[in-house]
């Protein structure tokens, strides 16, 4: 099948177009480079050997999505493009209203102009909220998101759901992830923000490579069994062959689907930078500071309806996303040397 991968240069979209690839798939890449380098294509070609086309452009643009979608033959959509980061969201609303929100919007409209009726989108576990238990399930209530980036994932499910009841004909499937880590075992892509990072492991990996000189960690006064913030970390190559095995699902017929995926497991920040610690042998000094304005206690997922129904199931553990994530980071530092 031939798909177009919105934000497939990007840390989530790099490893699924490389499962797509390999899957036999024809991949196209639609990404700003805004949090994101061009030099990733030439790593998947090492990788998968093929490399797949990139189309630099914004989703915003509906000029440039209707001159990528006329006459492609695209079979489905895979949808990343977003801005990610909590903290981030909180401190710029209306950024991540604009991208993530109008963005999505753009592209919807212009597939339904272009009779383009499949996608899988990258949506969040962050549309839960701050649940009453743990773990949770695709049948625990959505709630008022606790930060501006899980409304905007709560928005675009809506915006999605809506279409499939206007467009019968229209298959989508809500993908639910919770903490992506890790990198690919080849070394060759992985996270790597631009500025400074967001999310925790590529921070760790980062004060680990000494280019920051310390962790923060945000609050140490939850009611959990550390004190610091619990979630459920998953592999990103788990991760993405999650969304290939969602394709497959949608090309069963029309509907709407929603899955989590995550490993149904727990680890708090100070787990998890024990952990870094013994799969890289080097030291992760760091500073608990403040609670971060979005954060909830503890979230983990329920992932058993994925496996049922789409026969996935995360294999990597904590260790190997440790060990991966450190040898990205040693080639990441080596291309600065």
């Amino acid at each position: 099948m031939k798909i177009l991968v919105t934000g497939g240069a990007g840390y989530i979209g790099s490893h699924t177009v490389v499962e797509l690839i390999l899957d036999g798939h024809d991949v196209v890449i639609l990404d700003d480079l805004s949090n994101s380098k061009a030099s990733v294509i030439d790593r998947i070609d090492q990788i998968t050997g093929a490399a797949p086309e990139l189309i630099v452009g914004d989703i915003r643009d509906r000029t440039l999505l209707d001159r990528v979608l006329e006459g492609a033959g695209f079979d489905a959509v895979m949808h990343f493009a977003a801005m990610k980061a909590v903290g981030e969201s909180v401190k710029q609303p209306l950024k991540y209203w604009d991208v993530n929100v109008t963005g999505s919007l753009r592209l919807i409209e212009a597939m339904v102009d272009h009779g383009l009726d499949r996608i899988v989108f990258s949506s969040s576990a962050t549309v839960y909220g701050e649940p009453d238990a743990v773990p949770v399930s695709e049948a625990s209530p959505v709630r008022p998101p606790s930060n501006p980036y899980g409304w905007t994932k709560l928005v675009i499910e809506q915006m999605l759901t809506d279409t499939t009841v206007a467009h019968p004909s229209w298959g989508v499937a809500l993908l639910r992830y919770f903490n992506p880590i890790g990198a690919h075992a080849s070394g060759l892509i992985g996270e790597d923000p631009n500025d400074e990072p967001n999310n925790l492991m590529p921070y760790i990996a980062q004060v680990a490579s000494e280019r920051l000189p310390e962790l923060k960690v945000f609050g140490d006064d939850y009611p959990t069994r550390d004190g610091t913030g619990i979630r459920d970390y998953l592999h990103v190559v788990d991760l993405a062959k999650g969304h290939t095995a969602a394709l497959n699902k949608l090309m069963e017929g029309p509907g709407r689907w929603v899955y989590n995926l995550g490993t149904g497991r727990g680890t708090s920040v100070l787990e998890l930078v024990a952990a870094f610690e013994d799969a890289s042998g080097v030291s992760v000094p760091y500073r608990v500071v403040e609670r971060r304005p979005g954060d909830i206690a503890e979230l983990w997922a329920d992932p058993s309806l994925a496996e049922r129904e789409l026969g996935w199931k995360a294999t990597r553990g904590v260790e190997q996303m440790c060990v991966d994530t450190w040898r990205w980071q040693q080639f990441v530092e080596g291309l600065a040397d």
